[in-house]
């Protein structure tokens, strides 16, 4: 099924985890896929296995480097059908422990990041096109110590549900996914104890994958969705549900 051929897709993130695992699949199913990260080397690696796809390096924190991404998509000259801003970084402090340089890092890349991806991409953005944030589970559920990454998911929430608001006119559909415990780099990276915890939680029995969200974040993308609006639909494995 070429759901998305002759489309352009951007990923933001998609250098690695299920930014990775979109990207893959978009082009699978016919898209050109622009990808973004901040190091070169993953990129690279990222676009042998995506395929069709053309990768910007950039911090998604930088209004330059997403000006960068945005010109090299105008230069293709076919605007954009479909941006997945999925950029994200987590970092673990409690309130006694949260540092300004811990708050400005994490809100400056989840929040103001995923905002200004969206609004440069807007002069872009095909009419009946689509717009997919990634949040988590985590912006519901008061994990300790993890309460600045937490916040800035619940941040994003309210903003989908306004950039729905505001783009419906145009035809362009924007929603969101939550996705729970996911076997990603990031995850890779906790403590056993701290992977062990996370894992006990999931009532499914065990983490999800990147390839799982992805099947989401596409179908969202697509017209199987048309009818989906302001949505956030939680790939979890039951955590939000029990």
């Amino acid at each position: 099924m070429d759901r998305f051929e002759g489309k352009t897709v951007v990923v933001t993130g998609g250098s690695s985890g299920i930014g990775l695992a979109a990207a893959r699949r978009f082009a699978k199913e016919g898209a050109h896929v622009f990808v973004t990260g901040r190091r070169q080397d993953e990129l690279d690696a990222a676009v042998e296995l995506i395929g069709d796809a053309t990768a910007v390096r950039g911090d998604v924190a930088s209004p330059a480097d997403l000006d960068r991404l945005y010109d090299a998509v105008r230069a293709r000259g076919r605007g954009v059908d479909v941006l997945f801003a999925n950029a994200g970084v987590g970092g673990f402090a409690t309130l006694e422990d949260t540092t300004e340089e811990h708050f400005d890092q994490i809100f400056g890349i989840n929040v103001r990041g995923t905002l200004f991806s969206v609004q440069k991409a807007l002069p872009l953005l095909n009419d009946g096109g689509a717009v997919v944030v990634n949040l988590s589970v985590r912006g519901d559920d008061g994990v300790a110590a993890f309460g600045t990454y937490s916040a800035t998911k619940a941040a994003l929430r309210s903003y989908v549900r306004t950039w729905a608001n505001e783009l419906k006119d145009r035809g362009v559909r924007v929603n969101a996914i939550s996705p729970g415990t996911i076997g990603t780099p990031a995850f890779d990276g906790l403590s056993d104890e701290a992977k062990a915890g996370f894992t006990a939680k999931v009532p499914i029995g065990r983490i999800g994958t990147a390839e799982e969200v992805a099947d989401v974040v596409v179908f969202l993308a697509s017209d199987q969705s048309s009818f989906v609006l302001g949505a956030n639909i939680h790939v979890d494995g039951g955590e939000k549900q029990f």
